[in-house]
């Protein structure tokens, strides 16, 4: 976790492939679906997504002691950096070398969250409830993002997972109420 705190730029977001690439690819300590799992339960829990994820994955591998050393493992470097770079911040951006450096940080960064992504997309089964809900949310966050309103992912997070419960809910009763027939 220090390294992926250290070397990551740009959030939690763009944390995810180099935990994906990490956990699940080198050290196997998650499956694909574990991994997908983990990332819904970390983006809707509050506080940042890296940092949630990293306390998942400490706790799956080494219960409360390494989800407390992967929370401080993944969070230490990244304050300290931002710390640093805070007392000199002005001054740091006045550097052109420093702020076109920036520049193409951003662009790094963009690339990362759309990969994690695309990546998640494919991986998710495609059945017709989970290609409605992305459609829908990339419908809407499209058409919120050209008419500048404010919408928060929060409800996009909340209306999906109200979505996902009543489904359930509709299968279970209509599971309940076959079994009551026969």
């Amino acid at each position: 976790m220090f390294k992926i705190g250290l070397f990551t730029f740009g959030g939690g977001y763009a944390m995810i492939p180099l935990l994906e690439n990490e956990f699940v690819n080198k050290k196997g300590y998650l499956n694909n679906d574990e991994f997908m799992d983990m990332l819904a339960i970390a983006e809707s829990t509050p506080g940042p997504v890296a940092i949630n994820a990293a306390t998942y994955i400490g706790y799956k591998v080494a219960k409360i002691w390494g989800a407390i050393a992967c929370t401080i493992g993944v969070t230490i470097p990244s304050f300290v950096i931002i710390f640093v770079i805070s007392l000199f911040f002005n001054q740091f951006l006045a550097i052109e070398w420093v702020a076109k450096a920036f520049a193409g940080v951003q662009v790094g960064v963009i690339f990362l969250i759309a990969s994690a992504g695309i990546k998640m997309l494919i991986q998710i089964p495609k059945t017709p409830f989970n290609v409605i809900v992305a459609a829908a949310t990339f419908a809407c966050m499209t058409t919120f993002s050209i008419f500048a309103v404010n919408f928060s992912a929060i409800f996009y997070i909340l209306i999906s997972a109200v979505a996902g419960l009543t489904i359930y809910l509709i299968g279970y009763l209509h599971k309940k109420h076959k079994g009551k027939k026969q």
